[in-house]
């Protein structure tokens, strides 16, 4: 039976490129894990860095972002606040440097990402990867240098466990394609929004993909036993998690349900 999934997806990243840095803000907590990851790259020193999802609008950690000045721009993996709160003090520091999103509620003074503009920052390309599903204006970047290449993945991989599918907002359809998408960057490193960096993306992808599939048989197991709410299949299912989290195992559940086109998607 699939239980809780707390350990890593793939291997740990042994090491990650030279034009790297991860900075952790210090907002840990059984949603954020360690805590929220900024990612700053940049490819020679004294060129322009590209920070990635700058967090919790706490001064501490932002000022260690700006410390890395000059940036040119700061790109936004998803809009949830652990992710974006930082953003409009961040530009701030920065001498209001763009923050672009996706969506254009969480872009600042730049305009919207789109997949059909990689961004050539000095020294790499970085090209954005839409993956709806945790949220539906998720997207992870494919960052390259040279013959280096990493995807920053938000929270569609984390570091350490899975991530939750934030129905109504997210759509599991929608994280399957997500995930088949990203099993074909096998041997790429990826670079959660919480937890540690991953050997591979390809291989975390996969090992989602098949543990969203076991927990789906679940569901579907509880469903013919005559579970018939979300929180009746989180009892079931669920079991095993500290029900603390029950709340968001409501989220994954509904948005099961939804996808499998039975009853129980109804809001609390």
């Amino acid at each position: 039976m699939t239980g809780h999934l707390t350990v890593p997806a793939a291997a740990l990243a042994d090491a990650l490129p030279d034009w790297v840095t991860l900075l952790r803000a210090p907002n840990p907590g059984p949603m954020t894990l360690d805590g929220t990851n900024t990612w700053v790259l940049r490819a020679a020193p004294g060129a322009p860095a590209v920070v990635i999802d700058p967090g919790p609008a706490h001064d501490d950690h932002l000022d260690r972002i700006a410390a890395h000045a000059p940036v040119g721009s700061v790109l936004i993996t998803h809009g949830h606040p652990d992710h974006t709160e930082g953003s409009a003090p961040l530009a701030d520091r920065l001498d209001r440097a763009a923050v672009r999103a996706a969506d254009p509620a969480h872009t600042i003074g730049g305009t919207p990402l789109t997949p059909d503009a990689p961004l050539e920052a000095e020294g790499f390309t970085i090209r954005l990867v839409p993956t709806p599903g945790h949220t539906a204006d998720s997207v992870c970047f494919l960052a390259q240098r040279g013959d280096e290449r990493v995807v920053l993945t938000g929270d569609t991989i984390l570091g350490r466990g899975t991530t939750v599918v934030a129905h109504p907002d997210g759509h599991l359809g929608d994280y399957l394609a997500s995930l088949e998408l990203l099993s074909a960057y096998r041997g790429i490193p990826a670079l959660p929004g919480h937890g540690p960096a991953l050997a591979d993306c390809g291989a975390a992808a996969q090992f989602y993909l098949a543990h969203r599939r076991a927990r789906l048989d679940q569901v579907r197991a509880a469903v013919d036993a005559g579970a018939t709410t979300a929180p009746e299949v989180v009892a079931r299912v669920y079991a095993d998690v500290d029900r603390s989290l029950w709340w968001a195992a409501e989220w994954s559940v509904r948005a099961q349900l939804e996808y499998l086109g039975v009853g129980g998607t109804e809001q609390p």
